[in-house]
């Protein structure tokens, strides 16, 4: 069996599965935010019960947070007096952080999880050899009345990264090199598996981000193995069991890529889609008006640290806004205590707390018919961040650091 098979088929208490087998899997974690909590919450209601176990629900308002009107306030006073009713897991602003760049980091997320979220980018926690997925808020009522989740097996793809990254080639780059191999659709319902020597070379964050875009393919799931890194990464903050689960050198896949990873090149996703990539050489002459570096995808302590490495003792292009998230309140401190903080701010840019807001264009940087971002973030669709006239070039935080200080999208060769 693939590392997926192996996961499912535990849970599930078979001695093995195999793709399109429809099962009932028991879940370790069920997740959701200020934004899908309120409806799981409504339809959670109309069963009349509690959630089978508060231990294994965790709610993480972060979309819009601090709140920007009525109506998110709202949600999240909703979901606030639901946490409190249940005794769940919550976390409230100025604690808390983006939910899957908290979530692995308090040890929530374990090796050889099932993990289900009302939230498509729970696939980062593959990155720790967990089985996890998005699903819909309606799935996620369910999964916190009775802790089962009925779903499909996926089939399992393989993804080799031969040799080593070059400089500023990042676990972004490898997942938009990617989805602009196979398409936004090229790895619909399955289970991504990486692996090879460059995969191995990744530190964590890399994995993070890299299994956090398996979505943008269409993938149901994105696993790597744990290894020592891993370990490293989770013993400290583990706090319960947790299962390594590796794939059978004989595995079956639906298919097996293939690249040099020293051939990839630090790439852009043009608009309007992930799949969209040119290498960062070709971009051209693209002026933009916001750079963005955080979000889920890229606001862990490495991507502040290689931002902050390109921006040290430079400006921010004047006709640029260059916006950095933390992607915890953690993260926040480490930044501030490694001295990260001050270097963004005397470059002129703008250092928030934790929040998923311009991401989504929800807040805190959404964009305005006819200008352009390059961000580190995950999707490039239309109206993504802010007005559907508005453009988004997706980007590692190198990239977007120093297009910050260009005022358009450069190597960061080109500031460095």
């Amino acid at each position: 069996m693939t590392l997926a098979e192996k996961i499912l088929a535990a849970h599930a208490g078979k001695k093995e599965v195999s793709a399109g087998e429809f099962i009932n899997c028991p879940v370790d974690l069920v997740l959701s935010n200020d934004v899908t909590a309120p409806i799981a919450i409504r339809e959670f209601r109309k069963l009349g019960v509690r959630v089978f176990d508060p231990k294994k629900i965790v709610m993480v308002p972060d979309h819009f947070v601090p709140n920007k009107d009525i109506n998110s306030a709202e949600q999240a006073k909703l979901i606030r007096e639901f946490a409190r009713e249940q005794g769940i897991i919550y976390f409230e602003v100025g604690e808390t952080g983006i939910e899957h760049v908290l979530l692995p980091d308090k040890g929530l997320v374990l090796p050889g999880d099932v993990v289900v979220g009302a939230d498509s980018h729970t696939c980062t926690y593959g990155a720790v050899g967990a089985f996890a997925t998005g699903t819909g808020s309606t799935d996620i009522a369910m999964a916190m009345a009775t802790g089962d989740m009925w779903m499909k097996v996926p089939p399992s793809l393989k993804f080799i990264f031969h040799g080593k990254l070059q400089k500023w080639v990042s676990g972004k780059d490898i997942i938009l090199h990617t989805i602009g191999q196979i398409g936004v659709d090229g790895a619909l319902y399955a289970s991504m598996e990486f692996a090879g020597e460059a995969i191995d070379g990744l530190s964590m964050r890399g994995r993070f981000t890299t299994a956090n875009m398996a979505i943008e393919a269409g993938a149901k799931a994105g696993l790597f193995r744990v290894d020592e890194k891993t370990l490293e990464y989770i013993k400290p903050r583990a706090k319960r069991e947790y299962a390594v689960y590796e794939p059978d050198p004989d595995a079956s896949y639906a298919q097996v890529y293939e690249w040099d990873a020293s051939a990839i090149e630090p790439v852009v996703a043009f608009p309007h889609l992930p799949s969209n990539v040119k290498p960062v050489r070709e971009a051209g002459n693209i002026e933009v008006d916001q750079a963005v570096i955080g979000s889920c995808t890229n606001g862990r302590l490495e991507d502040l640290q290689i931002a902050a490495g390109i921006l040290k003792g430079k400006r921010v292009h004047p006709n640029v806004r260059c916006i950095i998230l933390p992607g915890t309140q953690e993260i926040y401190l480490e930044a501030i205590k490694e001295g990260l903080t001050e270097i963004f701010v005397k470059a002129g840019a703008a250092f928030s707390t934790p929040t998923c807001g311009p991401c989504l264009g929800g807040h805190m940087g959404v964009l305005a018919a006819g200008e352009r971002a390059v961000s580190t973030t995950n999707r490039n669709f239309v109206g993504r961040m802010g007005s559907p006239k508005s453009e988004v070039y997706l980007a590692n935080p190198a990239v977007v650091a120093a297009s910050a200080i260009a005022g358009r999208i450069v190597s960061p060769d080109e500031v460095a």
